[in-house]
């Protein structure tokens, strides 16, 4: 799959504008926030917009997209949900190698000999445990567990 067939399915949980107070990234269109764009016209934000900083800050610079396809889809969607560092830390937690939050070659050659089932798995397991302890998870927790639901079936 591409990265453009990626985004069909990310843009599947991630909609048009809103402004919540509970939602900590603030002001939000296409998952793409005030919070980690501050200087971006969120209301005004296309699609194509926010495809583009995905594809250059969430795919390419942290090298998601060197990743074996199953692991790389579920990484990219954590990554625009929670951030590309702590995505990156799950991973890493479920490829059990130390964390630091930044793919490089230890993380690269794991990826690429390990099953990428049982690792999208506990990938998909290390991102709900750290969601549901989290103080907005009453405010967000079903889309979330949804969402998670969603990636499931995208394991195979």
């Amino acid at each position: 799959m591409s990265f453009d067939d990626f985004m069909s399915r990310v843009l599947g949980n991630e909609g048009g504008y809103v402004c919540s107070a509970s939602d900590p990234g603030g002001e939000t269109k296409w998952g793409i926030s005030k919070r980690s764009y501050p200087s971006a016209n969120i209301r005004d934000l296309t699609k194509e917009q926010a495809i583009e900083l995905y594809r250059r800050d969430f795919w390419l610079k942290p090298r998601i997209n060197e990743l074996p396809e199953q692991i790389a889809y579920q990484v990219l969607d954590a990554a625009i949900n929670s951030g590309a560092r702590q995505s990156i830390e799950w991973l890493q937690q479920a490829l059990g190698i130390p964390a630091d939050g930044v793919i490089g070659p230890v993380t690269l050659k794991s990826a690429q000999d390990a099953n990428a089932t049982k690792v999208a798995i506990t990938f998909l397991a290390n991102r709900l445990d750290f969601l549901t302890a989290l103080p907005t998870w009453v405010a967000f927790g079903r889309g979330w567990a949804r969402r998670i639901a969603t990636n499931m079936r995208f394991v195979e």
